[in-house]
């Protein structure tokens, strides 16, 4: 096998290209949405039809993971995605584009729901306890590096050239990812087929279904609230700078924030390494989330809206490898593949429903109290999870050292 680092390397290269396809779509369709004849309520279902349609596809992607490994499962949904990203140029020009958006969104579920469980469960496979933050913080932070990349090219190409341009472009970038991985991802997880595991054996323990609800949260709020209501936010209050439009403003600011994630995920990961304990990394950075929301909820300027975009993606990103981390601490290595999927599964419920509930929301009440009821979300589940690991462990912060004892 090739050494860790160079795997890790390899992984975060070729989920950063294909995570253009992801971003392209925020800062085009919303205001897109009116002119192709697509109601709001249609918007909200494209953007959220690839985490439904993970949903479905995480359980039998992880339990295949732990049956045939990682490579080829990684390689087939880096290529899946490329398709898929393909298919959006294919409903500008479509009759029904909404269609065309809907077919591309959910081949893009089903390539993703293969890359996010084998991206986790190879990084878990290379890992020690002492490393494990490490290596899942920089594998997450190099998959959330490449949305906001998306995000820019999704709002500034489209603004200075076309909306044909960007997805052309993101098409291109995923289709590069699969071919890297092809030549530099090697086996990590089976020597050979692991006939005992079916495609619908879940993982419903505790650790699993606990860190699950805690990501269903935090995706509700984050890409499922916050993405998608953006660009409306900002055409709302008419908020524009350096010349940029709603969709080319709304582009920088996720990538502001998605960048900070990013960076913070890097951080949050070794931090809980170096400091040898999860549960207070986690809870820190869910505060600093907390802040962010209570902030966008009274912004009426634009300093002040960027500030709150960038607490927020140093809360989720200060999360995300300590989280998966923690989840990795508490499962065996056969078992990774279907604990990941099911992490996976209630997060991508949370942000598959967040754009359903909060785009009609909206519209109703408007933008304060929805952001409000975001920002109360990290403290629910900071409690939540403090409640289920002192209930497993006896412990309210257990260190990574006794965990690997256990």
């Amino acid at each position: 096998m090739s050494r860790p680092r160079t795997i890790i390397l390899a992984v975060i290269v070729s989920t950063f290209f294909v995570g253009f396809g992801g971003g392209v779509v925020f800062p085009i369709l919303p205001n897109l949405g009116a002119l192709l004849g697509i109601s709001p309520f249609v918007v909200g279902l494209i953007l959220s039809v690839n985490r439904f349609t993970r949903v479905v596809a995480n359980t039998p992607a992880g339990s295949l993971i732990d049956r045939i490994g990682t490579r080829k499962p990684f390689i087939a949904g880096l290529f899946i995605e490329g398709l898929a990203t393909l298919g959006y140029v294919v409903a500008l020009n479509a009759t029904l584009p909404e269609v065309w958006f809907l077919a591309a969104r959910i081949l893009w579920g089903l390539g993703s729901a293969f890359v996010f469980a084998t991206a986790y469960t190879i990084a878990a496979d290379v890992s020690t306890g002492t490393s494990r933050g490490t290596n899942m913080g920089v594998v997450r932070g190099g998959m959330t590096l490449g949305f906001p990349a998306g995000l820019v090219m999704g709002g500034v190409v489209s603004d200075l050239y076309s909306v044909t341009t960007a997805f052309v472009l993101a098409a291109a970038f995923a289709l590069f990812a699969s071919a890297i991985a092809y030549f530099a991802i090697p086996e990590t997880h089976v020597s050979g087929p692991q006939t005992r595991v079916k495609p619908w054996d879940v993982d419903v323990s505790a650790p699993a279904l606990t860190i699950g609800a805690v990501n269903f949260g935090l995706y509700f709020a984050y890409l499922g609230a916050l993405f998608s209501t953006l660009v409306l936010f900002l055409d709302f209050h008419g908020f524009s700078v350096w010349g940029y439009g709603p969709q080319g403003m709304s582009g920088l600011l996720m990538a502001v924030t998605v960048v900070s994630a990013a960076v913070f995920t890097f951080g949050g990961g070794k931090l809980s390494d170096d400091y040898g304990a999860r549960i207070p990394v986690l809870l820190g950075f869910l505060v600093v989330s907390f802040a962010g929301f209570a902030l966008l909820a009274v912004a009426e300027t634009i300093p002040t809206l960027a500030v709150a975009c960038l607490l927020i993606g140093i809360g989720q990103g200060g999360t995300s490898g300590p989280l998966i981390a923690l989840l990795a601490d508490f499962t065996p290595t056969e078992r990774m593949g279907r604990a990941t999927a099911t992490n996976n599964v209630l997060g991508d419920l949370g942000g598959g429903l967040g754009p359903l509930v909060s785009l009609p929301l909206i519209n109703l009440v408007g933008f304060a109290p929805v952001y409000a009821v975001c920002a109360v979300i990290p403290l629910v589940a900071g409690l939540l999870l403090v409640g289920s690991i002192y209930s497993q462990t006896g412990e309210l912060s257990p260190t990574t050292v006794s965990l690997a004892d256990d």
